[in-house]
This record gives structure tokens, C-alpha cells and sequence, in this order.
């Protein structure tokens, strides 16, 4: 039975390389994002490839928001038993001139965000007795970023989340995993902080082990292993994708 999977900020970047990696899968696709019109580029990109695909636009810190779009999803493709939480928010601010409205901002998207999504789509894994849930978070939940205080916080928010919902889910047969990628360009957020980088993409790349920076498309590869059918028994796990800046 072909499954279908979930993708939020899937208009570009991760979410987007996530989204047509699964649907090259053979698996169909709800592309949800905030920006609708990103959405339906990346389900067209889909279809024209012959995969199943239909987008959604929503806030994913809007709970009756999230319940629509999952119901559509839900009513054109089927059970959602995938769910990728890549959507997030991010913002480089020195720790001092954070705002309470920019710390609320960080969590609500990152944390309480993932956290509705997961809630509203696990009747569908249930009923499967069957799911997969990867969450991507940051490695800066791992390292710290001295001006990323409060979007490290809230992926390190994300990581724990993990760990505790993998406790809670494993045994109904769902497994919850975590990916945080590190030095990925092509994505919004790299490409809109770019100029903040003090250190230029092309040194960047000669600090990595791998000597390179990330594309989208690395963490796309791990997602599709953490959905697939071979990951039964792998579930709690940090994955990180970071061509060898962060070692475990």
C-alpha cells in the first residue's frame, strides 16, 4: 500500500528536497508551508515527476489551521503514517536585544508548532500501528550559537521532544527520530543570513571534515532512510547531517 507522508515547510529549501525525495519514493505527499503559492510549485514539481502530491497552506502554531489542512491531506491522498516537522522560524540577534516577542516567536513555530502537527496527525499512525515521525532540528542545539540564543533553544526543545515522544510512541509501532543539519546552503533562512556569515561559504567548507558545505538534498537522503520500512528499530536517534562539524 503506497503511504503518504506529510512535509511542512515544504515550499523550499529541506522541506522542498524532502517532499520530491519521498514522492521519488513512491510515496504521495501533503507539501504544507505558510507560503501556499511555494506549496503548489513543489506538489506541481511532483505530479509533472508522475507522483502523487497536494499542497496546503498553513501556520503551523494554528491548531484549527494545522486540523484543516491534515483533513484535506488526509480526504485526497489517504492516512498520513510520515511526518516531517521541518518548518521553523530562525533569526540571528545578539542575545541581549532579544525581544520577548522574538523568544515567543522561536518556540512557538519550532516547538509548540511540531508539537501540534505530531498531535494531529497521530490518529492516523495509530490506527497504521505504523509510523514514522523525524523531526528536523538544528545543530546549534548541539554547539550554541552566540547569536542564535533563542532558535537553539527551541531546536534543543525539539530534540528532547523526541526523545520523550519516541519513549511514548515505539511501542504502537512508531518510531521518532530527530535530524539536525549543520552548514546547509540553498535553504531560505541560509540564503536570507548569508550576509551575517563571518566566515564566507567557501572557507566554510574547508573547516568541514567533508569539505564541503550541506544542500538540502543531504538531509532529504536521511530523511527517506528514517521513513522507510528499513528503521523499524531505530527510533530516539539524533541523525546529524553535518558533514563532520558536530561528532557524536
Amino acid at each position: 500500500m503506497t503511504k503518504t507522508a506529510l512535509v511542512t515547510g515544504a515550499a523550499s529549501g529541506i522541506g522542498r528536497a524532502c517532499a520530491l525525495r519521498l514522492a521519488s519514493n513512491g510515496m504521495k505527499v501533503g507539501v504544507l508551508d505558510l507560503n501556499l503559492e511555494g506549496a503548489e510549485r513543489v506538489a506541481s514539481e511532483i505530479k509533472a515527476a508522475g507522483g502523487q502530491a497536494v499542497a496546503a497552506g498553513a501556520n503551523i502554531a494554528d491548531r484549527n489551521q494545522v486540523r484543516t489542512v491534515v483533513a484535506k491531506v488526509r480526504e485526497t491522498l489517504g492516512p498520513i503514517t510520515v511526518l516531517v516537522n521541518n518548518a521553523g522560524v530562525s533569526g540571528f540577534v545578539p542575545f541581549e536585544d532579544i525581544t520577548d516577542e522574538q523568544w515567543d516567536e522561536q518556540f512557538e513555530v519550532n516547538a509548540k508548532g511540531t508539537f501540534i502537527v505530531t498531535q494531529v496527525v497521530l490518529p492516523d499512525m495509530k490506527s497504521a500501528k505504523w509510523g514514522r515521525v523525524i523531526n528536523i532540528s538544528s545543530s546549534s542545539a548541539w554547539c550554541g550559537s552566540a547569536n542564535l540564543v533563542h532558535y537553539s533553544a527551541s531546536k534543543g526543545a525539539v530534540v528532547s521532544f523526541t526523545r520523550s515522544l519516541a519513549l511514548a510512541l515505539s511501542p504502537l509501532g512508531i518510531t521518532v527520530n530527530n535530524i539536525p543539519p549543520g552548514a546547509v546552503m540553498q535553504t531560505t533562512m541560509s540564503e536570507a543570513q548569508k550576509h551575517l556569515f563571518k566566515t564566507h561559504p567557501d572557507q566554510m567548507k574547508n573547516m568541514l571534515p567533508v569539505r564541503r558545505t550541506g544542500v538540502p538534498e543531504d538531509i532529504a537522503n536521511a530523511c527517506a532512510w528514517l521513513a522507510s520500512e528499513d528503521t523499524g528499530y531505530v527510533t530516539g536517534q539524533t541523525i546529524g547531517v553535518n558533514g563532520g562539524s558536530v561528532l557524536s
